[in-house]
């Protein structure tokens, strides 16, 4: 696995690479003959998305290539060895492309012949850029075939830096060659435009809502293939897109509607990515805790416990993880989300100019915060109260998934608002992940005295835990009248 970084250029038949080798010292060019088999559904998924998945022979890198863009000119590569079957695709790629592909059968619907040069600078025996000077050949399979040929040149990064690629760029455009418009050659071979946009006026709320939402939908997306490698943070990453997902339907319901059943598949879905995620969080948090303390206050085998043991559990959630993401329901809420973001239910204010709009919704968001803070407050059991302050958090999240989320369209206002909300939510998360901490060690302690087992410094982490949930209790009045006396100079 690798991220591919590289600029895409079209050249004309008589094109000739320019010299490099002031950018550093220049070898090549060696010439390949490179054959690659596409594989995409019957409707060319895949291709919509900006996803490739090939099996590539000749060259240095024979095998199968699955390519995720990540950002415009950059994309995570995934490869696998050669297989002598070019007839089924390696279980393990199609299960990386199920978001896009979503159970449809995957099979070959281009070729691509390649006559490449390549040039490589260096620094020293380091290469830093290469640089693939492209003859193609490529066959969109049907009835009949259609053929079509021309002539690239590929910039990619290696070990140098980006600006070494801007500067090798800079030379190959002063030679003739323009910037492609293609993401891929598969892309330019097939010609797949990619999902229809909503309808929506310019500078309306509908487009700022739609735009947002439209974001959301594919950073989802693009986190699923890394969720199923259990790649660092990536249960996280989706979680939250899943969560500011149901926060915008939600703050947004006056302006694009028809959304309760998506919004209760995004809880959904929530959930199920949340096991995992709390269990690599209080992992990490117990880790910490136990890398702070002297060697003597370690007693038995309290890491085997809270990593172990915690460790085993996390995996089981993984694997339910996977279950639910190859499942009818997860498709049925993905397809939700294409026609939410292609052909959203708007209403009349969808229409209206985005600021009118959207500052009277990050008021009445706002204004959640403080009925729900209210309401807690108003309670008279210490008990029951706590738990009211949930309500309290929940809201100054989604008031600043809202913030956020205007932020592009309303500037600086909504960017300290998002701040406001996140001091009220971090305080109160701060002292919520103490509790929930002091439960887990409980439960753990409870085990290993049945065990037989030392118990002390579970003792000693409850304490911790203990003094730093005070610590944030104690800090929220504070931080409530600060952001306050912050909010009421902006809504």
């Amino acid at each position: 696995m690798g991220i591919e970084i590289e600029d895409k250029f079209d050249v004309p038949s008589d094109y000739v690479v320019p010299d490099l080798s002031r950018l550093g010292r220049v070898s090549g060019p060696r010439s390949h003959q490179l054959v690659a088999l596409y594989y995409d559904t019957p409707d060319l998924r895949l291709a919509a998305r900006g996803v490739t998945l090939r099996r590539r022979r000749g060259g240095d890198d024979a095998g199968w290539h699955l390519k995720l863009p990540r950002a415009r000119g950059v994309r995570q590569e995934i490869t696998r060895p050669l297989t002598r079957s070019a007839k089924l695709v390696p279980q393990e790629l199609a299960e990386l492309v199920r978001a896009f592909t979503r159970g449809a059968e995957l099979r070959p619907v281009a070729e691509l012949d390649t006559r490449r040069s390549v040039t490589v600078v260096h620094d020293g025996d380091t290469k830093l850029v290469e640089v693939a000077d492209d003859r193609v050949k490529g066959t969109v399979f049907g009835e009949p075939p259609r053929v079509v040929r021309w002539r690239e040149v590929e910039a990619e990064l290696l070990d140098g830096d980006r600006a070494l690629l801007a500067k090798v760029g800079k030379r190959l455009r002063k030679a003739g060659a323009t910037p492609s418009a293609a993401t891929s050659k598969l892309a330019r071979l097939l010609g797949q435009a990619p999902p229809p946009a909503a309808a929506t006026e310019p500078g309306s709320a509908g487009e700022v809502v739609v735009g947002y939402l439209s974001g959301q939908v594919a950073a989802l997306l693009s986190e699923d293939p890394r969720v199923r490698r259990t790649e660092e943070d990536a249960v996280h990453r989706m979680r939250v897109a899943a969560r500011r997902l149901r926060s915008a339907l939600k703050a947004f319901k006056k302006i694009v509607t028809g959304t309760t059943q998506v919004q209760d598949e995004l809880r959904w879905l929530g959930t199920v990515l949340g096991e995992a995620r709390d269990l690599e969080v209080i992992r990490a948090r117990f880790t910490g805790r136990l890398a702070g303390l002297a060697p003597e206050l370690v007693v038995g085998p309290v890491r085997d416990r809270l990593g172990g043991d915690l460790g085993g559990r996390q995996q089981q959630a993984y694997d339910r993880i996977r279950e639910a993401l190859s499942g009818e329901r997860y498709y049925a809420l993905l397809d939700a989300l294409d026609v939410l973001v292609t052909a959203p239910e708007l209403t009349k204010r969808a229409a209206r100019p985005a600021r009118d709009e959207l500052v009277r919704a990050a008021a009445a968001n706002w204004s959640r915060v403080t009925e729900a803070y209210d309401t807690a407050q108003a309670v008279e059991d210490p008990g029951d109260r706590e738990i009211a302050m949930h309500d309290v958090r929940k809201a100054a999240k989604r008031a600043r998934y809202t913030a956020e989320a205007l932020r592009p369209a309303l500037g600086s206002d909504m960017k300290r608002l998002a701040k406001l909300a996140e001091a009220v939510q971090e305080v109160l998360g701060a002292h919520q992940d103490g509790v929930v901490a002091q439960e887990t060690l409980a439960r753990e302690a409870e085990a290993a005295r049945l065990a037989g087992e030392d118990t002390f410094t579970y003792g000693l982490l409850v304490g911790l835990e203990r003094a730093e949930a005070e610590q944030a209790h104690a800090r929220f009045p504070e931080v409530w009248a600060a952001t306050v006396a912050g909010v009421g100079k902006i809504l």
